[in-house]
């Protein structure tokens, strides 16, 4: 079943018991193409982002001298335009938030291109969980996103923060099982430095993601 809004409030509520003003911020992560746009809309909105092509380091360049940038969401069957040059591009970042009562769930999908990377650590303070989304068809480049998760776990300013990982596009043929990703990944022993979940997702359909979110909403109530 998809996501509704009313279920990510649902899940949200459980925070209002923390103090006044507080945030949640989250960091949602992961190499281009693995789907991290489609979950973040698929969380706020609960629609499909048809996402343009994977853009290369060149595009990238261009699309920051745009000033708007147009993508088509599809929701029951309809299509609708968006323009709005700081979402849905996929290309440098998008930030969300959702207030809930006094509490604010700010997700950050940063890019994953080899050239945006390096600059995941400017975005590292004050993080309160981090998503990592693996396109669980791309085994090729599966040894990358783990290189990349494991590095980026490292990092003294996300000591001990709780890591979601979302093996995405479990609808694909030839995807990987989380089970298989997971092992691959080596995090078995990690539950010491922080909590950490391995989950299927399909983004498109919104399969997975509430189950995610409340594994994650748990944990950092818990840190």
């Amino acid at each position: 079943m998809g996501l509704s809004i009313s279920s990510l409030f649902n899940s949200l509520s459980s925070l209002v018991r923390w103090s006044k003003d507080q945030d949640v911020r989250i960091l949602m992560l992961g190499l281009d193409s693995a789907g991290k746009t489609t979950i973040l809309y698929r969380l706020q909105v609960n629609e499909f982002v048809a996402m343009p092509h994977t853009p290369t380091d060149e595009n990238f360049r261009l699309a920051r001298s745009l000033q708007q940038y147009q993508v088509t969401l599809f929701h029951n069957f309809s299509y609708r335009a968006l323009t709005d040059v700081t979402r849905c591009k996929a290309i440098g970042f998008n930030v969300e938030t959702v207030q809930y009562k006094n509490i604010k769930f700010q997700v950050w999908d940063l890019g994953g291109q080899s050239s945006i990377r390096p600059y995941w650590r400017c975005y590292f303070p004050n993080t309160s969980a981090i998503i990592y989304v693996i396109d669980s068809s791309d085994q090729a480049r599966l040894t990358t996103s783990r290189t990349e998760l494991l590095t980026m776990l490292s990092e003294e300013e996300l000591k001990g923060v709780p890591l979601l990982v979302f093996c995405n596009k479990q609808d694909v043929e030839g995807a990987l099982k989380p089970e298989v990703i997971s092992e691959e990944l080596g995090l078995a022993g990690g539950e010491k430095t922080r909590p950490w979940s391995v989950r299927g997702s399909c983004a498109t359909k919104g399969e997975g993601l509430e189950e995610g979110l409340d594994w994650l909403v748990n944990a950092i109530q818990k840190t």
